[in-house]
């Protein structure tokens, strides 16, 4: 299944080149959306919220209230989900399940913590972990702060405290020049529960064999650019 990606960044929808670099900005955040209403899941990701920054709250609930009245998507919703309380308001504004990234580790390991009390309070089934990558360590604070850690050193930890893993090779995010079908091959045999891949997807190929590994493919700039194929 193909994920579009919506990012928000000072209320616009944006694309960012390996989280840094803005490659495209769009003012008209519900019509970028309206693009997207056939699409069975929508990823939503505050980037604002992410680097601790402000936020976009108001149109995350703009998009989940229009997701709800033209029977859209569901909205999986990110970005700075540092805190339970985060986690419900993106609850309460609409979305279906939460990512939590930079507060799943700790120290530069698994938030034991932390994502069991979320756990208590959301539920398991209401939380995706954001397990992204660049070159081969876990990057966390919107992809700023690299840890002494490797995917493979966390997967097995946060499994007893999500639904699933959203995993970015962030080393191709926003470049559109394709993934690394091996890397995500390899994450998947670490785990059984559901993976998102995302990360420099550009075509139905990918897609597809993606699909053969058991995987969703999330995609933003590619669709943006009109290149996706």
């Amino acid at each position: 299944m193909l994920i579009p990606c919506i990012d928000l960044q000072d209320g616009r929808v944006v694309q960012l080149e390996r989280g840094r670099k803005r490659m495209l900005a769009i003012d008209d955040v519900l019509g970028v959306a309206a693009r997207f209403q056939e699409y069975p899941l929508l990823h939503v990701i505050d980037l604002d919220a992410a680097l601790g920054r402000g936020g976009n709250l108001r149109h995350v609930r703009a998009l989940c209230r229009w997701s709800r009245k033209n029977r859209g998507p569901r909205i999986r919703a990110g970005g700075g989900v540092r805190s339970v309380r985060r986690a419900r308001e993106l609850l309460l504004a609409g979305a279906d399940q939460v990512i939590v990234g930079t507060a799943a580790f700790r120290e530069g390991r698994p938030n034991r913590t932390f994502l069991s009390r979320l756990c208590a309070v959301v539920g398991q089934a209401k939380l995706i972990v954001a397990l992204d990558s660049e070159g081969g360590k876990i990057v966390v604070r919107g992809w700023r702060r690299r840890l002494p850690l490797r995917p493979e050193d966390a997967i097995a930890a946060l499994e007893p405290y999500c639904a699933g893993f959203l995993c970015t090779y962030v080393d191709a995010e926003g470049t559109m020049k394709g993934t690394n079908l091996a890397w995500f091959r390899h994450l998947r045999g670490l785990t059984k529960l559901p993976i998102v891949a995302a990360g420099g997807i550009r075509s139905r190929r990918e897609v597809r064999a993606l699909e053969r590994l058991g995987m969703d493919a999330a995609v933003g700039m590619a669709i943006y650019r009109g290149v996706f194929r």
